[in-house]
């Protein structure tokens, strides 16, 4: 992970610097003389060579010091955390209604498969696959926000309730679900497919005929034999879940207005404030790797026979 994580913040630092203009680009008044702006530029070590500025930027990150926003006025470690309190929980409530949904609909299909109880499941996860998220949850807001009214279309709390309160809580629950539910219904549609295939492809290994040639019952066969060797590749797949919600959150909070760290991050990019942009893509990068090592660890975990000795 160490040197990725390395490799990660060079390349995403790099092409911070890549883009055009920097941050006092079009943010300031166009009558200010010229030497003003290049004062303040070299003031800001915008003028240093690349690697000097990354030195600086690495040593900041070991202090926990992310920088300055040029545009919010105000740390960027205070920035971040502020938005990553509202995208955890939109992430979470994602994750739950994702294996809610996944996994019924999984077992069903594998279970009786080629019934139509299993083509209207493969009908829904082949349109889900086909579906742009962004295309999907701009269709769900339209219908279940501005047609129907039944759920909020902005934000993430109603204002001027007071945080900790019980309809604080159920405000942002509330503003929460359609934005949650509509990536959840696009994100499930692998682990439905997934599940189903190992069920049918447990269903017919030797061990199995053997448990129903010794007169296993039927719900004996599937609770303790093909289930629990069928869900060992949806425990590991949970931490790449993670990675797909980083890249969906951001298309979701900007869809629903929802302020987390999706819709920061483009805001940051349009706005050139590079010391955002780079922490924000740096995080994302070091979740996506965690992802990965947490998807490994719970399958060794499940799974004894890959345990690393």
């Amino acid at each position: 992970m160490i040197p990725q994580v390395i490799l990660l913040s060079i390349i995403v630092f790099m092409l911070a610097k890549m883009m055009p203009g920097d941050a006092l680009t079009g943010l300031i008044d166009p009558n200010i003389d010229p030497n003003t702006i290049a004062e303040k530029r070299e003031e800001l070590g915008l003028n240093d060579p690349w690697y000097e500025q990354y030195s600086s930027w690495v040593a900041g990150v070991f202090k926990g010091d992310l920088g300055q926003s040029f545009h919010f006025k105000m740390p960027v470690s205070e920035l971040v955390w502020q938005r990553i309190v509202n995208s955890f929980w939109l992430s979470l409530l994602t994750l739950v209604l994702t294996y809610l949904i996944a996994i019924p609909l999984g077992i069903t299909s594998g279970r009786y498969n080629d019934s139509w109880a299993d083509r209207l499941i493969t009908g829904y996860t082949y349109i889900g696959f086909a579906a742009p998220l962004f295309i999907f949850a701009l269709v769900m807001l339209w219908i279940f926000g501005f047609h129907l009214g039944w759920f909020p279309t902005g934000g993430s709390v109603t204002p001027g309730l007071t945080p900790g309160t019980f309809e604080y809580v159920m405000s942002k629950l509330y503003h929460m679900l359609l934005p949650a539910l509509s990536m959840a219904l696009i994100t499930t549609v692998s682990t439905v497919q997934y599940l189903r295939s190992e069920i049918i492809d447990t269903k017919q290994k030797d061990f199995i005929l053997t448990a129903r040639a010794k007169g296993a019952s039927e719900s004996r066969v599937y609770n303790r034999h093909i289930l629990r060797n069928s869900l060992l590749p949806i425990a590991a797949f949970f931490g790449y879940e993670i990675t797909g919600l980083i890249g969906g959150s951001i298309f979701i909070e900007n869809i629903f207005g929802y302020p987390g760290m999706g819709q920061l991050f483009l805001n940051s990019i349009l706005l050139r404030d590079y010391s955002v942009v780079t922490s924000l893509v740096l995080l994302f990068g070091i979740l996506t790797i965690l992802g990965t090592l947490i998807s490994d660890i719970i399958l060794s975990l499940v799974d004894p026979r890959i345990r690393i000795k």
